[in-house]
């Protein structure tokens, strides 16, 4: 499942075409994705302007001036692409990337973007794990899908001393505390095991223990606070990783998986400079945690 810098690179990707756009009108081609589209989905948006598109957590969010918002979320193996008349050098103009069958092109919006070029944005999903909801703006924070969310851990809310406030008395492993959604939201597995790496931090330590007993954050809090945001940072600059069905809005892969220092290299070397150690695999709550048992401690 696309990750945070996956699901931010597609907003990136997006904002040119999407933002300020008149949505002239909607192509829904069947009844459901994951779950059943809202009433009247195509008639609620054709004729709608898209005033801003945002991410939270792993969610995709286009504000109308209707006062609704289009939540979208990619699943398994949803993506977007844009189409239009422009020529291919101009942002964001393609046509059909490879390997994008037509047939699970499920929605398309015909657009008339802020420069008033004619554009068509299309999802694309083959498992038809993602999914699509209008919800009025004035609902939306106390929704299911976002009630419940913890911070964002790209902004400057993320550092040692939040961690210390949300790990404290904490004596559930380390890599499940940064997996709970509740706490730091749209953090996933890959980039916890990057991050936890590059902090010298075992995935299975208590996470209470990056707390001193004051309530303070420890130094490795601190570091492990920044190497999330670093990692985050690093793996969005890359376009994301590409291990199925990621691609950008342009077909383009990321390319961040080059860059695993721990994650899917099992039985390979460490990458820490002077270790002699190797990565190992163990499984925790039903995911693989990849990581150095000699210099993550």
């Amino acid at each position: 499942m696309p990750e945070l810098p996956e699901v931010e690179t597609v907003k990136r990707g997006l904002a040119p075409t999407f933002e300020g756009a008149l949505i002239e009108t909607v192509d829904q081609n069947r009844p459901d994705l994951r779950f059943p589209f809202p009433e009247r989905f195509v008639d609620r948006l054709s004729g709608a302007r898209v005033n801003a598109l945002s991410r939270r957590s792993k969610y995709l969010l286009a504000d109308t001036d209707r006062g609704d918002v289009l939540v979208m979320h990619l699943g398994m193996s949803g993506s977007f692409r844009i189409e239009n008349d422009l020529s291919q050098s101009a942002p964001g103009a393609f046509a059909h990337p490879k390997g994008k069958n037509e047939k699970h092109d499920h929605v398309v919006f015909h657009l008339e973007t802020a420069a008033r070029n004619e554009a068509r944005v299309i999802y694309n999903d083959p498992r038809r794990f993602g999914f699509m909801d209008l919800i009025p703006r004035a609902e939306l924070s106390e929704h299911p899908y976002f009630k419940d969310l913890g911070l964002e851990p790209l902004g400057n809310d993320l550092s040692g001393e939040t961690l210390a406030r949300l790990f404290q008395g904490r004596k559930s492993p380390l890599k499940a505390a940064l997996l709970n959604q509740k706490l730091i939201a749209g953090l996933g597995n890959i980039y916890v095991c990057e991050a936890l790496w590059r902090t010298g931090l075992s995935p299975t330590r208590a996470a209470g223990s990056l707390v001193t007993k004051s309530g303070k954050p420890s130094k490795a809090a601190v570091e492990l606070a920044a190497n999330i945001r670093e990692t985050l940072q690093d793996a969005i600059k890359a376009g994301g990783s590409s291990l199925r069905d990621h691609t950008q809005t342009d077909g383009t892969l990321g390319y961040f998986q080059h860059s695993f220092a721990v994650y899917d290299r099992e039985g390979e070397a460490c990458r820490t400079k002077g270790c002699t150690g190797a990565v190992n695999r163990i499984v925790q709550s039903n995911r693989s945690t990849f990581f150095c048992p000699r210099c993550q401690s």
